[in-house]
């Protein structure tokens, strides 16, 4: 099985950066990108990220269902990025998904991402730093964010917290636990 590795920080941390970083030793990259370009100046982040990868490199689209995209891929791929599940979880909660519905596909994908045997890097926000949002939709959404960062980072055999671009180390599973991990999820 492979190892899962949960990257976490702010806006403009280096997430992205880092997880571009961990994957570039690898030959058969899945980069899933769950944003979607739905007005300009998103359509011009996306086509910044998409240059900053190398082109070997196979780019999936999918702002919702990663379960069943990840169940399509196989284990084709030694590593798979999935940039972002922060923005997986907007998707799903502007979609009309309540909490424990967005909850059960999370688990949903990290279970099939247990299976692997590539290499995972997930990048997230951490949007549970910041002020207390000012509507209801946006308390809503970071309080189903921060749950699903916390099933992440208890499905992760590594979680790495981004800030200012400097890397700092929350969880490693040695080698012998994740063993131990991975038997208990087969």
């Amino acid at each position: 099985m492979g190892k899962i590795i949960l990257i976490l920080g702010g806006a403009r941390s280096g997430k992205s950066t880092h997880a571009l970083n961990l994957a570039k030793m690898q030959k058969k990259v899945a980069f899933i990108a769950t944003c979607q370009g739905l007005d300009r100046e998103m359509r011009e982040r996306i086509l910044k990220h998409q240059e900053s990868r190398p082109k070997h490199w196979r780019t999936f689209e999918e702002p919702r269902e990663l379960t069943e995209l990840l169940s399509r891929i196989g284990n084709s791929f030694d590593c798979i990025i999935i940039d972002c599940l922060t923005l997986l979880v907007s998707n799903l909660v502007l979609s009309g998904f309540k909490e424990e519905e967005v909850l059960v596909k999370i688990k949903d994908s990290l279970a099939q991402l247990r299976r692997k045997k590539a290499k995972v890097i997930i990048v997230s926000n951490e949007v549970g730093l910041g002020i207390v949002p000012a509507n209801r939709l946006g308390r809503r959404f970071r309080d189903i964010a921060g749950k699903a960062n916390q099933c992440a980072a208890r499905e992760a055999d590594e979680v790495v917290f981004i800030a200012s671009g400097i890397p700092l180390q929350l969880k490693n599973l040695p080698v012998g636990r994740r063993a131990e991990k991975n038997a208990k999820n087969k």
